[in-house]
Order: C-alpha cells, then sequence, then structure tokens
C-alpha cells in the first residue's frame, strides 16, 4: 500500500461496539419466533436482525415514548438469551434509562416491526409454491421430451446429450428451490 494515501482508523470504542456479547430478555414466544423466522427466511443472522432493530436509536425512542405497559405486562413471557453488539445493548440501555421503560418492552415491541416483513413475505412464500407446482410441471414435460429425444435419436446424438445436460441442471435447481419452499413452510404456521 502507498504511503501517500490516508485511510481512517478505526477507534477503540467503534472496535468494541461490535463486539459480541449475550442478554437475556424476556419476549413473548411470538416475538422469539418472529426473530427466528425472520432470520431463516430472508438468510440474516439474528444477531444482525436483533441489531439493526435496536440499535436505531429513533425507532426506539418512539416505542419507548408510546409503551403501554399494561399492555407489555399482559403478556406471557419466557426468558431468552441472544447475542448482540455491546453497541445495540448499550443503545438498548440508553433509551431504557432515558424514558424509564423495561428494556424487555423496548425489545418486544422493536421485534413486532417485524410483523409486516412477515405478512409480505408469507405471500411471497404463497408465490413461490405456485411458481415451484409451475416448474414441476415444466419438469416433467421436459423429463418426457428427454424419453423421446431418447427414443428417437438415442443417447450419444448430440441433441440428446446437451437436452440431458439441460434436464439435469433444471432438476438440480428445482430440487434447491423446493429445499428453500420447504424450509420456509414456518412462515405460514406463524
Amino acid at each position: 500500500m502507498s504511503d501517500d494515501i490516508s485511510l481512517p482508523q478505526p477507534s477503540a470504542a467503534d472496535l468494541r461496539g461490535r463486539q459480541s456479547v449475550r442478554a437475556t430478555f424476556k419476549l413473548s414466544t411470538r416475538s422469539i419466533e418472529a426473530l427466528s423466522i425472520v432470520a431463516v427466511h430472508l438468510g440474516i443472522k439474528q444477531k444482525s436482525l436483533f441489531d439493526q432493530l435496536i440499535e436505531d436509536a429513533r425507532s426506539l425512542s418512539l416505542i419507548a415514548r408510546e409503551l403501554e405497559s399494561e399492555e407489555f405486562d399482559s403478556l406471557k413471557r419466557v426468558q431468552k438469551t441472544f447475542v448482540i453488539s455491546r453497541r445495540t445493548l448499550s443503545s438498548l440501555e440508553d433509551v431504557s434509562r432515558q424514558y424509564n421503560a423495561p428494556r424487555d418492552a423496548l425489545v418486544e415491541y422493536s421485534i413486532q416491526r417485524l410483523l409486516p416483513v412477515i405478512i409480505r413475505e408469507r405471500e411471497k412464500h404463497r408465490k413461490r409454491k405456485a411458481i415451484l407446482e409451475d416448474i414441476n410441471a415444466h419438469l416433467e414435460a421436459g423429463l418426457r421430451l428427454l424419453n423421446k429425444a431418447e427414443a428417437l435419436l438415442g443417447e450419444d446424438d448430440p441433441v440428446f446429450v446437451k437436452l440431458q445436460a439441460a434436464m439435469g441442471v433444471f432438476s438440480n435447481t428445482r430440487a434447491g428451490i423446493e429445499n428453500f419452499v420447504e424450509k420456509c413452510e414456518i412462515i405460514e404456521e406463524f
């Protein structure tokens, strides 16, 4: 690297802020499931999702101002430990102190911001399932065509060989799509 290029250097505080810590909260089962579902469905680590939801001090402050503690107290909650960044925990504790709001309630209502995402993803999932049905029908038609090509041309014919390769790729792609759709079935049950 050239000596004339000056890059910004991270501070020790910035680096410590990204450090992972464990924090335990009492949350509703529904919120815990929502966090898990979005993480799995969108392929985002729970820590990153949690950090994104909680580090947003402006949203956290709005939640703290509107907090209905009676409504929160009525929720049946379970204790769960999460890995989050030190900066996220610090932000959460600052807002909790500033507004005299329970940390658990701030986390609970922050996670509820994911519900519209789940609703949109559930609709997309239904569409993916419909497309998978079309893919399966297309695969069946392709396999019939492959059998016809083999019968008419023989398995050494270049057209049959290319079609066979294409059907192999299509079959593997369908299997990957099917696995994704199956993995995401959890979103329909939420």
